[in-house]
């Protein structure tokens, strides 16, 4: 529901209709392709051989008409856990990545199919995390699924450790008490010289 997507108010600045394409970097090409058509069942929608032996460019269809893209380069060095992408999944381990780097993709889902798609994947083998039930309290997540819940969610990797999440919103964002936290600074980092 682009509705409960949507936060109260109109972006005047610039008339942005979500995500055109998110691009990333895979190891395999091949394997990615498997991946996200076989597991996921994103159609495959336009693939290209970067010039001068560079690489690989695919678009993978992900619904809403937003795209994901990979790029394959011959020469990318190996991504670090911890560092380019969280080590594991929230819940079952550490999920903090560095700066700059994209932490997790989460799809929107339909509420009512959010179980089986959990069940789906763990059918396919995927690893998936405890469903995770994001409220506002102390730790933000629920003991029990309540009112409060904005959104829920689960999260998987891909093969090459991308976290991935299946969401699905609750209510619209944007209402009275969503926004009341004040913004930290570099200065607020622990451990790192700012």
């Amino acid at each position: 529901d682009v509705e409960k997507m949507s936060p109260v108010g109109v972006d005047e600045e610039f008339d942005l209709g979500g995500v055109n394409h998110l691009a990333l970097v895979c190891s395999d090409m091949k394997r990615t392709v498997e991946f996200y058509t076989q597991v996921l069942g994103m159609r495959l929608i336009k693939t290209l051989d970067l010039p001068n032996g560079q690489g690989q460019h695919f678009f993978f269809d992900m619904g809403g008409g937003n795209a994901l893209a990979f790029f394959w380069f011959p020469d990318a060095p190996d991504g670090v856990p911890g560092v380019s992408a969280p080590v594991t999944v929230p819940g079952i381990g550490e999920w903090t990545s560095a700066v700059g780097s994209m932490n997790h993709i989460a799809f929107n889902v339909p509420e009512e199919r959010f179980l089986e798609y959990r069940a789906k994947l763990e059918a396919k083998g995927i690893r998936v995390s405890p469903i995770m039930d994001h409220d506002d309290s102390e730790f933000g997540v629920a003991r029990e699924l309540h009112p409060g819940v904005f959104v829920r969610s689960f999260y998987f990797q891909d093969p090459d450790g991308l976290l991935l999440e299946f969401a699905c919103w609750r209510r619209a964002m944007g209402q009275p008490g969503d926004v009341s936290h004040e913004p930290k600074t570099a200065a607020d980092r622990t451990g790192v010289p700012v």
